[in-house]
């Protein structure tokens, strides 16, 4: 038995003593170069999430994904998520085949709908067409990806046909890995069964022993359409930090966290935000993965005898956490988690 361990970032806007915001061009720089330390202490895997503000400006994946994949040797990169509903998927296929052929097959797509919904005021499109905008253009980037050749010939009902032209380059492999991403939606699940996708759960609250019943939903979807092996996994993304000790994770951690949900919280209308909230979380069976190397691995463990996934990998760097934290939090990750991880599950 393995599991994958990695971290996911929308990049994350250093801010200063006073605390202001800092520049985008830095968050971007910093999340570079984290992408670059992980694959060097051993990370199996590094996301990028589409995001389009000023705290979180990590609005181009496949842009960064590709510098990455020139920069690094063995870690797996790719999307968490690609927001195809207000995307191109010719343009997200060309960008991730690039950057899979620049390393050498090492790059995923994740093809997710998005909880924020900034992408459609500024790409222009409506809302209401949220849910035919994304099974159409997942339809067509399927098909571009399954395509024995360069050549495409494609109809829809919300993008223009494509009718036989080729999208170009391919991939480094015959295609590439596309996963669905969700939260907990049942509907979702049930579709990557269905459609023989691996499935990525964001879990970001309650708790993810929760997600049990729509792991056996895509599976049970994916074993009726005939879908088995290797493409039927499930993935698990997850807010958390890595520390020495559990108090100095939730010590580092929780700022961030504040201002995240204060961020939101003008966006969305939420609450503010309670730091018993944030403390009950932290702990098992909480959905945040705070504290030292034992506990995260062990609570990473818990979660495999529910969900049976395959990978486990943590958003760290969120509302201004320091640069330094973030990179020793990746440091810990890969080199005290995961080998706990792999002999707590080969103990089994």
């Amino acid at each position: 038995m393995t599991m994958e361990i990695g971290a996911y970032s929308f990049g994350d806007t250093q801010r200063n003593p006073d605390g202001s915001e800092r520049t985008t061009t830095e968050a971007v720089r910093n999340l570079f170069e984290a992408i670059v330390h992980a694959d060097g202490v051993g990370l199996d895997y590094f996301g990028i999430g589409e995001h389009h503000t000023t705290s979180m400006p990590a609005s181009s994946p496949g842009t960064l994904i590709a510098a990455a994949a020139g920069a690094t040797r063995k870690i797996t990169l790719g999307s968490a998520a690609s927001i195809i509903s207000t995307d191109d998927p010719v343009r997200i296929f060309q960008q991730f085949a690039t950057a899979d052929a620049i390393s050498g097959g090492r790059v995923e797509i994740t093809a997710g709908r998005g909880s924020s919904v900034e992408t459609f005021p500024l790409f222009g499109y409506d809302l209401r067409d949220y849910d035919e905008l994304y099974a159409d253009k997942l339809d067509l980037l399927m098909a571009i990806n399954n395509s024995p050749s360069a050549t495409v010939d494609w109809s829809g009902k919300r993008r223009p046909a494509i009718p036989g032209l080729a999208v170009v380059p391919r991939p480094a492999r015959k295609r590439l890995p596309i996963w669905l991403a969700t939260g907990g939606n049942a509907g979702s699940s049930a579709r990557a069964g269905k459609l023989g996708l691996p499935v990525s759960y964001g879990i970001i609250g309650g708790a993810p022993h929760r997600f049990a019943p729509l792991a056996e939903l895509y599976r049970r979807s994916a074993a009726q359409s005939g879908h088995s092996g290797e493409q039927v996994k499930v993935s698990v993304a997850a807010l958390g930090l890595v520390a020495p000790t559990k108090q100095e994770a939730l010590d580092r951690f929780h700022p961030g966290w504040h201002n995240l949900n204060v961020e939101m919280g003008r966006l969305r209308g939420w609450p503010a935000p309670d730091k018993r909230d944030f403390l009950a979380q932290a702990e098992a069976p909480g959905a945040y993965y705070v504290g030292d190397p034992d506990e995260v691995a062990e609570r990473i463990v818990h979660l495999h005898g529910y969900l049976g996934h395959v990978r486990h990998f943590l958003q760290m760097d969120i509302g201004g956490l320091p640069h330094e934290h973030f990179l020793e939090s990746l440091t810990l990750l890969a080199t005290e988690v995961k080998p706990r991880v792999e002999r707590l599950l080969a103990a089994r």
